[in-house]
């Protein structure tokens, strides 16, 4: 299983606690749920943001691989 890094940007740093982490995931969605496991406003946020892998916007069901850099963006300024 890769081992990633996620970042968090705004409201998602805040709910985070920190603005970086590392996890094992095979794909974002796996990763959201690896981060946010039994923080639920966590959780809250990263189910509203958008997600880059090494900087191209990707949907949930991408596949990670060793090393890759994540960030999660949620909506900013209203939209």
């Amino acid at each position: 299983m890769p081992e990633v890094t996620i970042r968090y940007f705004a409201a998602a740093r805040a709910a985070a606690g920190e603005s970086t982490a590392t996890a094992r995931a095979d794909s974002v969605k796996e990763l959201v749920g690896t981060v946010s496991a039994d923080r639920p406003e966590l959780a809250r946020v990263l189910g509203i943001c958008t997600f880059l892998v090494d900087g191209e916007r990707v949907e949930l069901t991408a596949a990670l691989e060793d090393g890759a850099l994540v960030d999660a963006l949620p909506p900013f300024a209203g939209g």
